[in-house]
């Protein structure tokens, strides 16, 4: 019994073990149809890019045969109305010489004849040689060498793939894992999947956002790459390739990004700037994934409005009733154009007005403050929206998007006041002091006295077409504007002691 036991034990272990065996098996049996899927598809895509590469060139060598055809034509045709006037002067010449010889005359006759002699052996002269040869061949001196084409198509096969170390292929990008927020582009890569050529690192590049040259803006092994910085309400291109010790693979299709997006009341989607397909590059549309266009409601704005985004950083207000108006500064009926109907209530410039939006079409760039780039002493809270200090004295603290063109607008609610010192609110360039007062050195803007107490709320209104910078406390701005000239990348900005809270 001793014996068979221990025998059991053994022959238990090993069906244990032939039982994960089994489910091995069956994931293999589920990895190699997807796996298979995958490859039949790259297959296919990579035949199907040959076929059009070879259609491609099948209509360029057919235009070539069309200029030889249209260039044989136009010789033959300019020489038969050459050859056609010439034989209709011979053939004048013959029938005045004709009728001259018949002139009974002699004393008549011998005054024209030398004069008509010269001018036939000049005119048989005109039909010397090569005059009545054709200047173009029937033949069309082209030929086609496929030879080589073919030899390479009958020798195609996947034994190529095992090269010593090749070029790797173009990687491709993933579009439903690219995407923006605000001023940021996040994009995402990888290899083909019939490729076994091993990668050492990427370079992505992008453009100027406005169709300018191609500029690195990073190198390394990752996948993944967020860009920040970029220009709002601007569209980019993206392309990337991969390199190891062998040399640099192509470019990866082109991906077109947009940084800012507008939005109807009834959630249409109308997109800025369309991108021509150039050359051997291919313009994709930019992905808007359908699982992410989820309804959330956002804290910094009042309950009258609703923020509604397709995912993260795109985004549109929906008004609860077409009726319902926004406290806007007047100043912003420079945004009335086709779809935008703006009835202002409140005419003076220097005051605020109500604006009656009946379809609403204003870009909107959520934003919070920045941990990474304030003072230490800041203290942040909801979602980091709520700023303190534990400091006594100034420290700065920015917002998170920076802008560099456009018209924007925020408004600052001040929930505790003691009354000494004063905040500051304005904008602020990234590397503005963080431990002074802002509008202390020559990298700030700011408003930082009259009417602020507790509860205000403080508006700044930055216009970068016009570059200038006009502030509000409570809807009424305070003078004309503050600040004229602005140009460049500007960041909201607060500064605050432990005394206030933003």
């Amino acid at each position: 019994q001793s014996q068979l036991s221990q025998a059991l034990n053994g022959l238990s272990d090993r069906a244990k073990e032939a039982k994960e065996f089994l489910v091995q098996l069956r994931n293999m049996v589920q990895q190699i149809q997807e796996n298979s899927v995958e490859f039949e598809a790259c297959l296919v895509a990579q035949c199907d890019a040959l076929i059009d590469a070879l259609n491609r060139r099948k209509a360029q060598l057919l235009s070539r045969v069309n200029k030889e055809h249209e260039h044989k034509l136009k010789v033959v045709r300019d020489q038969i109305s050459h050859c056609t006037v010439k034989l209709r002067q011979t053939t004048g010449l013959m029938e005045y010489c004709l009728e001259v010889i018949k002139e009974n005359d002699p004393s008549g006759f011998l005054q024209i004849s030398d004069a008509l002699i010269r001018r036939v052996h000049l005119t048989e002269d005109q039909w010397g040689k090569g005059t009545l040869t054709p200047r173009m061949t029937t033949d069309f001196d082209l030929n086609l060498d496929n030879a080589p084409l073919l030899q390479s198509i009958h020798q195609l096969d996947f034994v190529q793939m095992k090269v010593s170390s090749p070029v790797p292929a173009p990687p491709i990008l993933q579009l439903e894992e690219c995407c923006t927020h605000n001023n940021s582009a996040t994009l995402s890569w990888k290899q083909p999947p019939l490729s076994t050529v091993q990668v050492e690192g990427y370079i992505l590049e992008l453009d100027d956002g406005n169709g300018g040259q191609f500029r690195e803006v990073y190198v390394g092994k990752e996948t993944m790459c967020t860009v920040d910085g970029l220009h709002f309400n601007s569209t980019y291109s993206a392309r990337v390739k991969a390199f190891n010790k062998t040399g640099v693979s192509p470019y990866s299709k082109t991906l077109v990004l947009q940084t800012s997006e507008v939005w109807d009341q009834k959630g249409t989607h109308t997109a800025r700037g369309a991108a021509d397909t150039q050359s051997e590059e291919q313009t994709l549309p930019f992905p808007v994934p359908l699982e992410r266009s989820q309804l959330r409601r956002m804290s910094p704005f009042s309950s009258t409005l609703n923020l509604q985004p397709s995912f993260p950083g795109r985004s549109y207000f929906e008004l609860r009733s077409s009726a319902h108006q926004l406290s806007l500064h007047s100043s912003l009926q420079s945004l009335n154009s086709a779809g935008c109907n703006f009835e202002t209530q409140g005419t003076p410039y220097s005051q605020l007005g109500k604006l009656t939006c009946c379809c609403l079409c204003i870009p909107v760039a959520w934003f919070s403050f920045d941990p990474a780039s304030a003072h230490a002493d800041i203290i942040f809270s909801n979602d980091n929206l709520t700023v303190t200090c534990n400091s006594y004295d100034d420290r700065v603290v920015l917002g998170k998007t920076g802008f560099s063109k456009g018209l924007h607008y925020w408004e600052l609610s001040i929930d505790r006041y003691d009354n000494h010192p004063d905040p500051a609110f304005g904008v602020a360039r990234i590397d503005v002091l963080k431990d002074a007062m802002l509008g202390k050195d020559d990298k700030a803007w700011a408003i930082t006295e009259g009417g602020i107490t507790k509860g205000a709320t403080v508006g700044v209104l930055l216009d970068l077409t016009r570059r200038t910078l006009t502030f509000s406390i409570n809807e009424d701005q305070q003078g004309p504007v503050a600040f004229e000239n602005l140009e460049g990348l500007f960041f909201p900005a607060v500064s605050l002691n432990r005394n206030v809270q933003v």
